[in-house]
């Protein structure tokens, strides 16, 4: 481990990979798992850790508790603050004095003989490309942008290469500014695949549901945020598919949809492929994680009663990629969920979705983990400048004096408070500062009303961050 201050350098034989996530929601952990699979598979030693457990003074746990329930208290504030950051370029001082306070600590924890870091997150990109700004991190920096909508806050300086999906958030991370973005696909655990018609029955002969009627399978995140209830009703009510709910976590809307008979609703799902295997249609408010295994799944995506901020955005991305109908009004439902089960627009949507992951047979393997490892091996100096790009290059440390680099963690723990509430939006892979906003104390009284302060557990950190397993189960 090196020493406080020490910078990281790549061996002479780099086989080692750190993944920074963040445990905010299910989205950007289950991104790293998997691309910590086919690392391992590719041979190369992987260490992942959560962004949440390097802040200082257990603030981790009061970002991700107030971003949570900020979308379910606030949603208007979120939407705000979005907006207000979108428009700024990112988050201001204070979220950005919070992320300085963890670099430290994150520097201490990467092990020896790390060959590259990839974050997939963008708080995690914001502390490793200021490392690498500084020169006190040597090894490629990659950031893997996990959606289809790229918040300015998902591009940070210091960053060697960003990662996209597709062309759309490959062009939206250009314009917000970074260097050198390839477009490498999607990831998914190799379980989400397409079925015939005999998988289909048997999946849903394993869930008990209906064998013949058309089913749309509604899912809201490992939190079950956003107008579930609403958008389960009209889905019954619009008569084009039988609604089946997965809630994540959330099991009072679990008992609140039963209560509204909704027949078939679960919590959170540990065979979340079987139940694609079993729908005719996706319903999802947030474009993450999940949309991208139904596309792996062959299974037709609609974005309908989205939540506010990435939810919106990651809806308008996806429908200009063609890959996913955004259906903003209720009369819209029956129609373009019938041709998405149906008619010609879902097989288009099907055939959009899978090729995604398909690699381009006229080119070298380009996916995310392959991109890495190629990375990893060969060093910041081998880093190819992009062809869309050709003024990147790779990272040229600035020159920042020690005594600038020092963290001053009493000044950020009387800040603690400020810091968690300003920065829960920005938890969210948003990002934010409250003093970007035209109404900033308004902003901190509806969030702080949010809060339960006194709720804080009594985890204890350590300077070393602890590797971070698979996540079990499904967030939906």
């Amino acid at each position: 481990m090196p020493h406080l201050g020490n910078p990281v350098r790549r061996p002479s034989s780099a086989e080692r990979v750190v993944i920074v996530s963040a445990s905010v929601g299910a989205g950007h952990d289950g991104a790293a798992a998997e691309l910590e699979r086919r690392l391992v598979a590719a041979g190369l030693t992987v260490d992942r850790f959560d962004l949440l457990d390097v802040l200082p003074a257990r603030l981790g746990r009061l970002v991700r508790d107030g971003y949570h329930r900020l979308l379910v208290r606030a949603p208007w504030a979120y939407q705000r603050i979005y907006s207000s950051t979108e428009r700024a370029g990112g988050g201001g001082p204070v979220a950005k004095a919070l992320l300085r306070s963890a670099e430290e600590r994150l520097l201490r924890a990467l092990p020896d003989g790390t060959g590259a870091v990839v974050s997939t997150y963008p708080g995690a990109s914001r502390v490793l490309g200021n490392l690498r700004l500084d020169g006190r991190l040597t090894v490629p920096v990659l950031t893997y942008l996990t959606d289809f909508s790229v918040h300015p806050l998902w591009v940070a300086d210091g960053v060697d290469v960003h990662l996209a999906l597709h062309a759309v958030p490959a062009a939206q991370a250009r314009a917000a500014g970074a260097r050198d973005v390839r477009v490498c696909g999607p990831v998914a655990d190799p379980r989400f695949h397409p079925v015939d018609a005999t998988g289909r029955a048997a999946a849903r002969a394993r869930f008990g549901l209906p064998p013949t009627a058309p089913l749309a399978l509604l899912v809201a995140g490992s939190w079950g945020v956003g107008p579930v209830r609403e958008v389960a009703r009209d889905l019954r009510d619009c008569g084009a598919a039988v609604p089946l709910v997965v809630c994540g976590r959330n099991e009072t809307l679990a008992d609140q949809l039963r209560a509204d008979g909704i027949e078939h609703v679960h919590g959170w799902v540990d065979d979340m492929p079987g139940l694609m295997h079993a729908a005719d249609v996706l319903v999802q408010n947030a474009g993450g994680l999940t949309s991208l295994e139904a596309f792996a799944a062959g299974l037709p995506v609609a974005s309908y009663g989205c939540i506010p901020g990435h939810g919106l955005t990651n809806a308008a991305a996806l429908d200009e990629a063609g890959v996913a109908a955004w259906i903003r009004e209720p009369a819209q439902l029956k129609h373009v969920l019938g041709e998405l089960i149906d008619g010609p627009r879902g097989l288009l949507q099907r055939e959009a979705g899978l090729a995604l992951f398909a690699a381009d047979p006229h080119g070298p393997d380009r996916g995310p983990a392959t991109e890495t490892a190629r990375i990893c091996r060969a060093g910041v100096e081998h880093i190819l400048v992009s062809a869309a790009h050709p003024s990147a290059a790779p990272i040229a440390p600035r020159v920042t004096p020690p005594a600038a680099r020092r963290v001053a963690r009493p000044a950020a723990l009387r800040l603690a408070t400020t810091t968690a509430l300003a920065c829960a939006v920005w938890a969210g892979a948003v990002g934010t500062a409250v003093a970007t906003t035209e109404s900033g104390p308004g902003l901190m009284h509806a969030i702080g009303q949010s809060l339960d302060l006194d709720d804080l557990g009594h985890a204890h950190h350590t300077g070393r961050v602890p590797v971070q397993g698979h996540a079990k189960g499904h967030h939906a």
